[in-house]
């Protein structure tokens, strides 16, 4: 089975390209599943059940997104492989711009939309920078030199990527990045293989719990601003 990890922030466009893509994969005879790893709440797994698609949903709650997933990932692969796909997609949304769901010989794609921000690619961290494809969506409703300043930015950001105009709408470069997403080895497990980026997980007093403000409550990992900048 092979296995790709979909990352990008919320309303980029994933679930939409991620569904046109499968419907790309099954004219071709692959059969795909998805993870869809949130933080509250989606219902974005109701959308991949009614056309078939095996599909599991974890929600972080109080966790972080990342560190959720990266906990939980190697028996997501396990479950595909128990439902026989043939690719498995993880789709998660980055939420912190510092972690990654990103795995090292494992495809890694990230999904941004051009209504986001034109210093929105630098923002968004090594979910954007360690990508190997960087799909860019809402084309269709920004000008022509809008989309080149944005696509311009998203290069500057993560030079090596493949980026791609995609339309998750219309279907819009769903057939080309079927083919992308094909690409790869196939596993039987995660276990051994490295974090393209290393997560924040040192603890402070607040991740434990704390709720009081002020210095003597804040232990552990601490940084303060310089206020006379």
């Amino acid at each position: 089975m092979r296995f790709i990890t979909v990352s990008g922030p919320p309303s980029s466009g994933k679930t939409s390209i991620i569904l046109k893509t499968i419907d790309a994969l099954q004219d071709r005879g692959i059969k795909t599943g998805v993870v869809k790893f949130d933080c509250l709440a989606t219902d974005d797994d109701l959308l991949y059940e009614k056309k078939g698609i095996p599909v599991r949903k974890g929600l972080s709650g109080a966790l972080c997104p990342d560190h959720f997933f990266v906990s939980n990932v190697e028996e997501c692969v396990q479950w595909g492989i128990k439902q026989g796909v043939d690719l498995l997609v993880s789709e998660s949304a980055g939420l912190c711009n510092r972690c990654s769901p990103h795995i090292k010989e494992i495809t890694a794609v990230c999904v941004i939309d051009n209504l986001s921000g034109v210093n929105t690619p630098k923002k968004i961290g090594p979910m954007l920078k360690s990508a190997d494809i960087v799909l860019i969506t809402k084309g269709d409703i920004v000008s022509q030199a809008e989309r080149e300043v944005f696509a311009s930015r998203v290069k500057t950001v993560n030079p090596s990527a493949t980026i791609m105009h995609v339309n998750g709408i219309t279907g819009q470069g769903s057939f080309e990045l079927s083919t992308l997403f094909t690409g790869g080895e196939d596993i039987e497990t995660l276990k051994g293989k490295m974090l393209r980026f290393s997560m924040p997980s040192a603890l402070c007093s607040y991740c434990l719990g704390e709720r009081r403000i002020g210095d003597s409550y804040q232990m552990g990992n601490v940084r303060k601003m310089d206020m006379e900048k």
